[in-house]
C-alpha cells in the first residue's frame, strides 16, 4: 500500500509539472502552430454568438458536438500580427484560446494583444472581456476600442465597469468613418452599419495593414439597409469578411426569423452574382449561425458557394498581409 501511495504522489507531481509547463515563445510548435513573422490576419473563430454546439440544440447539427466538440468551432474573431504587435478584433466567450493562439503565432512573450476592436454589444462579440477582470487575468489597462454608445454601455453597467474601474481595460474612443492609426501602415477605420443597436450602435471595420485592406462586417440586418454599397466596398478592399449568419430562412423553425435580421448567403450570392471571378475570390463568408449548412464542407449549401467562386472563411486561415 505504502508503494502504491508513493507511485500516487510521483505522477500527480509529474502531472503538475507537464500542466504548468511554459511554452517557448520562441518555438509555438509546442502548440502546434508556427510561428508567423511578416504582417497577417488569422482567422480565430467563425461561429455565431451561440456557438456550436448551441445551447438547448437538439437538432442533428449539434447532437454529436456535445458529445465530441470540434476545437475549430469558435465565436467569430480575427487576429491580427503586425510589426511584433497583435490586434484582437472581438472578445468572443472563447478569447482564451483565441488569444493564445494569436500570442503563440506572433512568438510573443506577452500574454495579451496590444488592442482589442469591439463591433458591437451582443454576446458572441463583447462578452470575453470579463475574462480580463480580477477573477480571471488581472489585465492591465488593455486598449479596447469602441464607439460612443458601446464606451458608454461598458462604462455604465456592472460587471463592464469594474474592467474600466480597476483598470483592467482602457477605453479608446472611436468615430465612425474616421481612422485610427495603431502603427506605421496600419490602420482601423470604423464604419456604422444598421443592425439590433439595444445598447450600442453597430460597426464593421476596415483594417489596411502594409498594401492589402481587409474589411470585415460580421453583422449587419441586410445591405439594402446599408447607406454604403456593399459591393463598392468590396471592389476596395483585398478581402472582404461579412456576414453569413444563415444560408437561407428555411433553417430556422424555432424563432420568428424576422427578428434577427441577417443577409442569407443565397440573398448575398444573387447580389455579387454579376461580379467578376476576381471580385468574387475576395469575398469570405463568416459568422455562421449552428444551423448554418455550409459548416459542413460535404454538404451541397459548402460546395454551391465554393463552386461559385467564393470562400468560407475557416479557423486557422491566414491571410499574408504583405
Amino acid at each position: 500500500m505504502k508503494w502504491f501511495r508513493c507511485l500516487l504522489l510521483l505522477s500527480m507531481i509529474l502531472s503538475c509539472e507537464e500542466t504548468n509547463r511554459e511554452i517557448d515563445p520562441a518555438n509555438p510548435v509546442d502548440v502546434g502552430l508556427a510561428k508567423i513573422s511578416e504582417s497577417s490576419l488569422i482567422v480565430l473563430g467563425t461561429i455565431q454568438d451561440g456557438g456550436s454546439p448551441h445551447i438547448g440544440c437538439k437538432k442533428e447539427c449539434c447532437r454529436t458536438l456535445f458529445e465530441q466538440p470540434d476545437s475549430n468551432r469558435k465565436v467569430v474573431s480575427l487576429g491580427l500580427i503586425h510589426q511584433g504587435k497583435t490586434y484582437l478584433f472581438e472578445a468572443t466567450p472563447d478569447i482564451s484560446t483565441q488569444v493564445k493562439m494569436l500570442q503563440s503565432l506572433a512568438g510573443s512573450t506577452i500574454e495579451f494583444p496590444n488592442g482589442i476592436f469591439i463591433t458591437h454589444a451582443h454576446i458572441g462579440h463583447y462578452s470575453g472581456l470579463m475574462y480580463l477582470g480580477k477573477e480571471a487575468a488581472g489585465a492591465n489597462e488593455i486598449p479596447v476600442y469602441v464607439m460612443p454608445r458601446m464606451k458608454q454601455f461598458l462604462e455604465s453597467n456592472g460587471p463592464w465597469n469594474a474592467l474600466v474601474n480597476n483598470k483592467n481595460i482602457s477605453l479608446r474612443g472611436l468615430t465612425n468613418g474616421e481612422g485610427v492609426s495603431l502603427a506605421p501602415q496600419l490602420k482601423v477605420t470604423p464604419l456604422q452599419v444598421p443592425h439590433r443597436d439595444e445598447f450600442s450602435e453597430t460597426v464593421g471595420f476596415v483594417i489596411e495593414c502594409e498594401a492589402k485592406k481587409i474589411l470585415f462586417i460580421p453583422d449587419i440586418d441586410k445591405w439594402e439597409k446599408w447607406e454604403l454599397s456593399i459591393i463598392d466596398m468590396i471592389s476596395e478592399v483585398d478581402h472582404a469578411f461579412i456576414d453569413a449568419t444563415f444560408f437561407y430562412g428555411e433553417e430556422i423553425q424555432t424563432r420568428d426569423i424576422s427578428e434577427i435580421p441577417h443577409p442569407f448567403i443565397i440573398e448575398s450570392m444573387a447580389m455579387f452574382d454579376s461580379l467578376s471571378a476576381s471580385e468574387k475570390n475576395k469575398i469570405h463568408f463568416i459568422h455562421f449561425n449552428h444551423t448554418n449548412p455550409v459548416l459542413d464542407p460535404g454538404s451541397a449549401a459548402y460546395k454551391e458557394v465554393v463552386n461559385k467562386g467564393y470562400h468560407i472563411a475557416s479557423t486557422n486561415d491566414v491571410i499574408k498581409l504583405q
